[in-house]
């Protein structure tokens, strides 16, 4: 028997930065976000033994290790063995199997992904009484206190429900809204939406800190940049629902100019080249995806312009990916 599991990586729009503590806690924090077409996968195979294997393919690594042995964290396929702490005592051994469409850092959410996929397949394998909420919990907690990494809480919820979702965030729990968008509205915001790949990954961790650092320091432009993000957020989310995507569009740029205002490092040269290059040719907004720094750029193109902003970008070394949404977020089945 095996178990599959996949999760789909995310897209989000406006909100990243108010899902990160103390400012969730304090003032409640939003985000608007949908699960694309590219996934996280994990494969799960029990073994008769006690012998753990785990070949992960996005960062070319292996390890093999007893399910009695404890685990330390060294570096290598510390966010797997995180998870797998959650399950000490089982002795029983497996094999696994992982890949994602998007390397860590690249601001697709990959990394929270994966810990999704990881939690599905044991969900599934031990017959787990847990919910989909359980399983985003139990994910934040490995990666933001488990493994100390500095970071928001968008990406499990995401990679956990799927579809497009104005999600908020409070000290005391995390309500996912499932948007209720017509479909012609969906057809038209993909056709307007251009993914292109900047080329290089960052560590958010260290972004993140900045970020945090600011808001702990009450600095002005901190405080006004996270609470202007969340208006932005909710003029989005209305915007979205009534079909006015121009105004989406802008919204994204206004959105973009106030999260530049959190840390120095979410831009770069690079980024800013080609965000004013596409600006220029028509764009009317977008945004680097994830924590900043590198990744992922997404913009808002009118129609008759995309061809051409996907050349120029292309031109000075961007990567244009075609994406589509997707409503379904994690899933896990058995092959026999």
């Amino acid at each position: 028997m095996e178990i599959r599991s996949r999760a789909p990586l995310r897209i989000s729009f406006a909100g990243g930065g108010t899902d990160i503590e103390p400012y969730l806690s304090e003032k409640g924090g939003v985000v608007l976000s949908t699960t694309i077409n590219r996934y996280s996968y994990g494969t799960l195979i029990p073994r008769t033994d006690q012998e753990i294997r785990i070949e992960s393919l996005d960062v070319d690594q292996f390890a093999k290790f007893l399910a009695s042995q404890k685990l330390d964290f060294n570096g290598q396929l510390d966010l797997v063995k995180a998870v797998l702490r959650k399950f000490e005592g089982w002795k029983q051994g497996f094999s696994l199997f992982l890949h994602s469409d998007a390397p860590p850092g690249s601001g697709l959410g990959s990394s929270s992904t994966m810990v999704v996929t990881l939690l599905g397949l044991f969900r599934q394998w031990l017959n787990l009484p847990w919910s989909n909420y359980d399983i985003a919990n139990h994910a934040y907690e490995i990666e933001r206190v488990d493994l100390g990494i500095r970071g928001g809480k968008q990406d499990q919820y995401a990679a956990v429900f799927g579809g497009f979702n104005f999600i908020e965030f409070y000290h005391d729990g995390t309500i996912i809204n499932p948007l209720r968008i017509e479909p012609s509205i969906l057809n038209e915001l993909e056709y307007h939406l251009l993914l292109c790949y900047t080329g290089r990954t960052r560590l958010s961790a260290n972004i993140i800190a900045t970020q945090v650092d600011g808001y702990l320091k009450k600095k002005e432009s901190s405080l006004n940049a996270l609470d202007r993000l969340k208006a932005i957020t909710i003029a989005m989310k209305n915007a979205l629902l009534l079909g006015r995507l121009n105004q989406f569009g802008e919204l994204l740029h206004e959105g973009w100019i106030q999260k530049k205002q959190l840390a120095g490092a979410i831009t770069n040269e690079k980024i800013d080249t080609l965000y004013h290059l596409a600006l220029s040719k028509g764009a009317l907004g977008g945004k680097i995806l994830g924590a900043g720094g590198g990744g992922y750029l997404l913009l808002y193109c009118p129609y008759n312009k995309k061809h051409l902003i996907a050349a120029e970008l292309e031109r000075l070394g961007g990567q244009i990916t075609h994406f589509s949404f997707e409503n379904q977020g994690l899933v896990t089945w058995k092959v026999q």
